[in-house]
């Protein structure tokens, strides 16, 4: 499996983006995924999860109501909107493939992307 994640950048404080992972290797309709974000100086922390399906979701406290997480099956990617941004939102971004939809325990890692909020 790969999993490649892209849409990072740089933004100011109040701003959004949209992270995408693309996954391939194998059937991306049989693993739950996740959003997961590793700031400075601290520990990779889950910051969204989604069932097979997309019907089920669950968000870290610090990001609900600001980032959406979705999949799209049909092109084998999973999504992270992400509106409002705050300067502690900064952290690299990676996807996770497997485990269940909101675990910290996942069978694959994309590399990562940086998203850096500026105030």
């Amino acid at each position: 499996v790969q999993l490649q994640a892209s849409g990072g950048g740089l933004v100011q404080a109040g701003g959004s983006l949209r992270l995408s992972c693309a996954f391939s290797g194998r059937t991306f309709s049989s693993y739950a995924m996740g959003w997961f974000r590793r700031a400075p100086g601290k520990e990779r922390e889950i910051v969204a999860g989604i069932s097979l399906s997309g019907s089920i979701t669950r968000y870290a406290d610090s990001v609900k109501g600001r980032f959406t997480i979705s999949r799209d099956n049909a092109k084998n990617t999973v999504y992270l909107q992400m509106n409002n941004l705050r300067p502690e939102d900064t952290a690299v971004y990676y996807c996770g493939a497997g485990g269940t939809f909101y675990s910290n325990v996942r069978d694959y890692w994309g590399q990562g992307t940086q998203v850096t909020v500026s105030s």
